[in-house]
């Protein structure tokens, strides 16, 4: 899968402004394959200025599209693309150290937010405020000024408080004030709606913002064995749903579940179930 922060960042196509691990790129999309999977460290806000996509995780499949704004998580997904138009589209990544440094001298009252913040991507409720944020991003770029540093990290949290602000995104509010309590991303959270894609135990450290040996640690310490056999267990688990379904072959089924190659997983799914996948669809 590709890591699109990093892919974006050191990409010298798309016109960026880049500060420490904050990015705000234009970026228009390659149209060359129906199908990708992606995954990033940390939080993304795409405005779209044309065409759409649709982004695909355990939480459901959403089409975003000229105009919507949305807000992703940190974590993986499949992105398909339409080659209607050309996408092209605002992106900005942003820490969770940003989040808990916009919010330090901004007052919410907790109790109004007692909503679900259980969302790998949300749909952010555009005003007149989000939509002149984004115009004068766009004045930046079509003049090819880069701000200030100082002014840049400014304009990264005036974009957190401007959807703060109206009270349309209480779910995002809540999200971006438990952040603003913790000091890492919930470990738990993040492996069970991520665990099949098909991503490396140094890839899961660091979408958990740990270092190898501390994610390690921490994941034996929450679910009592190593990450890899958790891992294991879990996508062989999707595996036997998705082969009950019968709506896709078994190399597909191999490829939603996180396994790199239809031979790996075969051989595991034989060592748990006593028979192979295609053996077990037709029982």
């Amino acid at each position: 899968m590709v890591n699109f922060f990093e892919h974006l960042r050191d990409n010298l196509h798309f016109n960026k402004f880049l500060l420490d691990d904050l990015l705000c790129v234009e970026y228009t999309c390659p149209l060359t394959e129906t199908e990708i999977g992606i995954w990033a460290q940390c939080d993304q806000v795409i405005h779209v200025l044309s065409g759409k996509k649709s982004w695909r995780t355990l939480k459901g499949t959403f089409e975003v599209k000229k105009g919507d704004t949305v807000y992703v998580k940190k974590g993986a997904a499949f992105i398909r693309q339409f080659f209607d138009d050309d996408f092209c589209m605002l992106a900005f990544f942003i820490t969770d150290n940003l989040i808990r440094d916009a919010l330090k001298n901004v007052s919410v009252d907790w109790t109004t937010h007692e909503v679900s913040t259980d969302f790998h991507l949300l749909y952010v409720t555009d005003d007149q405020l989000l939509d002149s944020y984004f115009q004068g991003i766009l004045h930046h770029f079509q003049n090819k000024s880069k701000p200030l540093d100082a002014l840049l990290e400014l304009k990264f949290k005036e974009l957190i408080i401007n959807m703060m602000v109206t009270n349309q995104n209480p779910a995002l509010t809540r999200y971006f004030l438990n952040i603003a309590k913790s000091s890492l991303p919930p470990l738990n959270y993040i492996m069970e709606q991520n665990f099949c894609y098909n991503l490396s135990l140094d890839e899961f450290a660091k979408l958990c913002h740990r270092s190898l040996s501390s994610f390690k640690r921490d994941f034996q310490e929450s679910y009592s064995m190593t990450p890899g056999k958790w891992l294991i267990k879990k996508r062989l688990e999707r595996a036997a749903v998705l082969l009950k379904k019968q709506t896709l072959n078994v190399s597909e089924v191999a490829y939603e579940s996180g396994f790199k190659d239809n031979s790996h997983f075969s051989r595991a799914f034989k060592q748990k179930f006593g028979m192979t996948p295609l053996d077990f669809r037709k029982a």
